[in-house]
């Protein structure tokens, strides 16, 4: 596996002749076994253009989150310029910041809507950028970009063509409040998408018909690993092998561990006497998560702070072809945000 460093580039050629049609020049570096993504992550600069490091604990856990209805159009393009990891040719990368819709309503501040004076204040000129990848709203991490449809075609054909022959191409980590019962493992789920409250909410359904799958219920499938553990938390390393909305923050919801942060689905988790079962999930309404006196306290939070908990996921890794079809593929890893390290630290969430 050949590894590029998202953090580390400093505008060096990530992307080269990807199945042979774009620029050589890779710039490579060795990776650990399984992207030991903890250790690394700690130490990793900001993204590009940005020279500040995660400060001590403090009153203000979450003063740097993003905020997108407090930004104009041209504040949210500085900072995904700012964000922006490597350009190479075609292709942009950058770490999105949590909080950041990729999509939403015309009137709404998105990255989508940006786009054009994104591409613009990077010089691709008349070449508008689209979004080949990219993780949901309450999610950070890596977004793939395309000034060229060709280029963007070809990537969809690759994700297509992994997701059916089940090989994951994106790895996530997430700080679960609960330590899942097994070290790894898949988790497989039928899922579907039902509206209440003027919202979308996922809901399993439990051995679907052929009639449900018709009308829309998915049968979902995701791999996870268990890194670390500390705390009654665990890090966790998660792949998913299907595509629906909010899968991994339900996935984990059934293995009666939330995901730290979901503010939607841990509500499904109920304790009774120390133990943990699931809730109905129809009859679940969203609501704020609720942590442990225990957890607030090695998280330096108190539970109004808890309330704005941002989620603890982050699309670390991708991997996308190499420069011929039968290359081993690249890999490319982004550096967590500063809540998550700082999460990591209180926690003491160290690689095994």
């Amino acid at each position: 596996m050949r590894a590029v460093h998202a953090g580390e580039m400093d505008g060096r050629g990530v992307w080269g002749r990807l199945w042979g049609g774009w620029r050589r020049g890779l710039r490579v570096c060795a990776a650990a076994k399984d992207a030991g993504f903890v250790t690394r992550a700690r130490h990793q600069l900001q993204p590009r253009g940005s020279s500040k490091r995660l400060g001590p604990l403090g009153d203000q856990p979450f003063l740097r989150l993003l905020q997108p209805k407090n930004l104009s159009r041209e504040e949210l393009v500085e900072v995904l310029r700012a964000a922006v990891v490597d350009q190479k040719g075609p292709l942009v990368t950058l770490n999105k910041p949590q909080g950041l819709p990729v999509t939403g309503k015309p009137e709404e501040l998105t990255l989508l809507s940006v786009l054009p004076e994104l591409s613009q204040s990077l010089g691709l000129g008349k070449q508008e950028l689209q979004v080949v990848r990219a993780p949901g709203k309450e999610t950070s991490g890596l977004v793939l970009l395309s000034s060229c449809p060709q280029t963007a075609s070809r990537l969809q054909k690759f994700f297509t063509h992994s997701r059916r022959a089940q090989r994951p191409t994106a790895t996530y980590c997430a700080v679960t409040d609960g330590i899942p019962a097994v070290s790894e493992g898949k988790i497989q789920a039928a899922l579907k998408l039902e509206h209440a409250d003027a919202v979308n909410l996922v809901v399993p359904v439990k051995d679907p018909s052929r009639k449900d799958i018709l009308e829309g219920v998915k049968k979902t499938l995701s791999h996870f690993r268990v890194v670390a553990t500390g705390s009654g938390c665990a890090l966790v390393q998660l792949q998913p092998v299907t595509v629906f909305p909010s899968q991994l923050q339900v996935h984990m919801v059934l293995q009666l561990c939330p995901v730290l942060g979901d503010h939607t689905y841990a509500a499904r988790v109920g304790t009774v006497l120390g133990q943990r079962f699931l809730l109905p999930a129809e009859s679940t309404k969203p609501q704020k998560q609720v942590l442990a006196e225990a957890l607030l306290r090695r998280l330096h939070l108190t539970p109004s702070q808890a309330a704005q908990l941002p989620l603890h996921l982050h699309l670390h890794r991708l991997l996308l072809p190499g420069t011929r079809p039968r290359d081993t593929p690249v890999e490319l890893l982004a550096p967590l945000p500063p809540y998550f390290s700082r999460t990591l630290q209180c926690l003491g969430l160290h690689q095994q």
